[in-house]
């Protein structure tokens, strides 16, 4: 590739589009001669198949391998060039789009920003019409929220429907709005006035999706903090807490009868945060490590955010709910923190984002379930200064709110992560590998997001 080209790649301005085009316009007449071309190849690799001689050739052998030779350097130049257009893209990465803060820009301008990372689905708190009509057409799938605040309200079925219309419906079907979660983390609140309210909502929304003719193509859920966990370790013995069954038991039941989807966020930052002397950092980061075995299915974990997913699917099959659909509606790592706020740096965001996004690439499952596809809302889209709670709150952020990145995430690349680690997990224990704590006390494992608190959007 000419020095002239290095340097118009370089100082071309930073917008996809027109990177895009740029390298497009060079492409076009290095395929078209590659075209040209390939005739003369076609012959000389049929004739050797055939004859394993070059003898017979009516036409001149040294012309021939000339028209190969240059062949392969135009395939070159298109496969070079195409590294750069077309960079490795993600199997659906979902991104939480959350707008607490007043320095955001325009949902016209988040567009090209959600398609930089890859992302096919975003996750909104709410149903904001401006971010709903700017990604009319775009194929996005949408989740969109109603907040707790609106639980009460939502058990009236002419709200719901009034609601439904309103929101969802009126943006169908330009934008793709598949899903909508009813309230967030509303069991772990321990306020019966919230809990109580959450299925009957639910069920009311889902009865305005039937009404409208939409439950075919919106389903209904909630989202879950995974403190509703009793026993998160090892994923074998994952439960949920005794409190919560009777409550949870029904929402499952909803779920199983919806084809719904069940709504964990979990966050392995928690747990390095409450404990970093205990938790293995290279665990929860998805860096190279030795890992962990769980003794009762031999399962080998090599990160912890799959050992929590898997106690989900655990804690579920406990239930009785073993084919329920899983997806982590939430989980990501702070870029800053304050003084006590153990890991919150730059370099853990990106390792944490940049390889849970490549091992989403590879569309693997979790250990218990590698056949399972990972639908994984990665948090958060924005840094969003007007957030409560501590600094890292505000600091979870892919992007900065002037739509630069908070830190580079890495993912166009065909990079691995880590020649040591594995996608998944595999059974059985090759190599030596410490084993799951026994007690709850003690060991990285103990100690889940269940300890740690968000401040929801």
């Amino acid at each position: 590739m000419s020095s002239d080209f290095n340097a118009r790649l370089l100082t071309c301005r930073r917008g996809p589009n027109s990177v895009s085009s740029f390298l497009f316009a060079k492409l076009l007449p290095h395929v078209a001669v590659a075209f040209k071309l390939l005739p003369s190849v076609i012959v000389l690799l049929s004739h050797l198949a055939s004859t394993n001689s070059l003898a017979s050739l009516t036409l001149p052998t040294d012309l021939l391998f000339m028209e190969f030779t240059r062949f392969f350097c135009y395939a070159s130049i298109i496969l070079s060039i195409s590294a750069y257009l077309f960079p490795v893209m993600v199997n659906s990465v979902g991104i939480n789009y959350g707008q607490i803060a007043n320095n955001l820009p325009s949902p016209e301008d988040v567009v090209p920003l959600v398609k930089s990372i890859g992302a096919t689905k975003v996750k909104l708190y709410d149903a904001d019409p401006r971010v709903l009509s700017a990604f009319a057409n775009t194929d996005v799938e949408f989740i969109v929220g109603l907040g707790n605040e609106y639980l009460d309200k939502m058990q009236d079925p002419s709200k719901a429907q009034a609601w439904v219309k309103q929101n969802v419906q009126a943006h169908l079907p330009a934008t793709k709005i598949t899903c909508i979660f009813v309230g967030n983390e509303v069991l772990t609140f321990n306020d019966t006035s919230l809990s109580d309210n959450l299925l009957p909502a639910m069920q009311s929304v889902h009865t305005a999706l039937v009404n409208l003719g939409l439950d075919k193509q919106v389903t209904v859920t909630t989202a879950h903090s995974l403190a509703i966990l009793e026993t998160s370790f090892p994923p074998s013995a994952g439960a949920f807490r005794q409190d919560l069954v009777d409550c949870l038991s029904e929402t499952l039941s909803f779920h199983q009868k919806t084809g719904s989807p069940f709504l964990i966020n979990a966050y392995p930052y928690f747990a390095y945060k409450g404990s970093p002397k205990q938790v293995s950092l290279d665990f929860v980061l998805f860096q190279p490590n030795q890992g962990v075995i769980d003794p009762v299915t031999n399962l080998h974990y090599d990160n912890m955010l799959y050992a929590q997913i898997d106690a989900v699917y655990s804690a579920l099959a406990s239930l009785g709910y073993k084919k329920l659909l899983v997806h982590i509606s939430e989980t990501g790592w702070p870029s800053k923190g304050d003084e006590d706020e153990a890991g919150a740096t730059p370099d853990n965001a990106k390792k944490y984002n940049g390889n849970l996004i490549k091992l989403m690439s590879k569309k693997t499952g979790t250990p218990m379930r590698p056949n399972s596809d990972l639908n994984i809302y990665v948090f958060a889209l924005f840094n969003e200064n007007m957030k409560p709670g501590p600094t890292s709150e505000r600091n979870y952020g892919l992007f900065k709110p002037d739509g630069t990145p908070a830190y580079p995430l890495g993912i166009s690349t065909t990079n691995a992560v880590g020649s040591n680690t594995t996608t998944g997990g595999s059974i059985g224990n090759a190599v030596p590998t410490p084993s799951f704590p026994t007690s709850s006390s003690t060991g990285y494992l103990s100690i889940s997001s269940a300890t740690g608190v968000r401040f929801a959007d």
